[in-house]
């Protein structure tokens, strides 16, 4: 509990980098168009649950053939290795043939445009061995949109809040799914309703929400009598399991 007393004192000390052994994750996400009555995460992908069994065992990623406007610009994956530690590698994308990478995911939540130019032109897609996208950078934002994260090994990811919005005139019930590590299966860790009318939806936990190392979140929207485009995000305080938070 001194850790997060400390964290809620000093977030700027955190954010500087002056605590040992903890980290921060400000996962931000957005669907461009949900449509009428469909649940889908809130990702890059319309009308999509996100394919988690694409990622169950570690294997190598690919950027799909781009086109020749995104020709040879390089491309960050962030994501974890087979056994759940955090990994960054930059590839280069081709509009003659897909790239395929030199490590292994077993998770992906995060790509993003670096140097090459100007931002993405048009969508670039990052798949499972050339089969499942498992993640998407849409065109001219230069990064995935991906309401979806799995603490790294090693590590208590502890929620501090989440925040939602809707496009004018959408509707819907959103749903934090986490599947424990160890579980089959995802369940509700937090609900929360959203429309356009109503404003942004935000909730600061009074009470941080633990959630154990290799666990996998997903933050899923099922829409009502609108469709539209929906954004979800959340923050969270990583603390080493055997740390002592301070340095």
């Amino acid at each position: 509990m001194a850790y997060l007393k400390y964290f809620n004192e000093d977030r700027i000390s955190l954010a500087r980098g002056l605590m040992r052994n903890a980290d921060f994750e400000h996962k931000f996400g957005a669907v461009p168009t949900m449509s009428i009555n469909t649940t889908g995460t809130v990702w890059d992908v319309n009308d999509t649950l996100y394919p988690w069994t694409a990622l169950a065992t570690a294997n190598n990623v690919q950027i799909a053939t781009v086109g020749a406007g995104d020709n040879l610009k390089e491309i960050t994956i962030v994501g974890l290795d087979n056994d759940y530690n955090e990994q960054t590698e930059t590839l280069v994308a081709n509009s003659s043939s897909a790239v395929t990478s030199t490590n292994t995911y077993r998770r992906v939540f995060r790509a993003f445009v670096g140097n090459g130019g100007t931002t993405n032109v048009a969508n670039i897609n990052i798949t499972n061995g050339g089969s499942t996208t498992i993640a998407r950078i849409t065109a001219e934002l230069g990064q995935t949109l991906m309401s979806i994260y799995t603490v790294p090994a090693g590590y208590t990811a502890y929620l501090m809040q989440g925040t939602a919005s809707a496009q004018a005139g959408a509707d819907a019930t959103g749903f934090m799914f986490v599947r424990y590590f160890g579980q089959q299966s995802f369940r509700v860790g937090h609900t929360f309703e959203v429309d356009g009318a109503g404003g942004q939806y935000f909730y600061p936990f009074a009470t941080p929400i633990p959630i154990p190392e290799k666990s996998d979140i997903d933050v899923r929207i099922t829409t009502r009598s609108n469709n539209g485009r929906y954004t979800a995000a959340f923050c969270m305080i990583l603390i080493e399991n055997d740390g002592d938070g301070l340095r």
